[in-house]
């Protein structure tokens, strides 16, 4: 009885353990995600979102599985938002379903861990 629990316990620290680390790369992949669109907003220059699109996912891509769903989630929800309220801008913003699909192409080439080549534009 006593070696049961004894490998029940290890189970639960190791499988606590590898929940810490995944949060821990989703934690620095956002950072990296949030670095990236600062720098982006920084920059201020037309037409290189998708460059700060590809490399905002392949440093937190870079960081792990917890880094790469951060930032699959961070894109995936940024885009169904533009979508979303594009629906309701007089006019519209600019920024349409060909946009939209153009920034995720980016996202999935930074995450795909292919060198970003800053001379090099990504899809999109």
């Amino acid at each position: 009885m006593k070696l049961f629990t004894g490998l029940i316990f290890c189970s639960l620290v190791l499988g606590a353990s590898g929940l810490l680390s995944f949060l821990g790369e989703a934690a620095r992949g956002t950072w990296d995600m949030l670095r990236a669109y600062h720098d982006m907003r920084e920059a201020n220059y037309i037409g290189a979102d998708k460059y700060f699109h590809a490399r905002g996912n392949y440093d937190a891509a870079q960081r792990g599985p917890g880094g790469a769903w951060a930032a699959k989630v961070i894109s995936d929800g940024r885009e169904n938002f533009q979508r979303f309220t594009d629906r309701f801008s007089f006019g519209g913003s600019g920024r349409g379903a060909e946009d939209s699909r153009a920034d995720q192409a980016a996202n999935e080439w930074g995450r795909s861990g292919k060198p970003m080549d800053p001379g090099r534009k990504p899809p999109g």
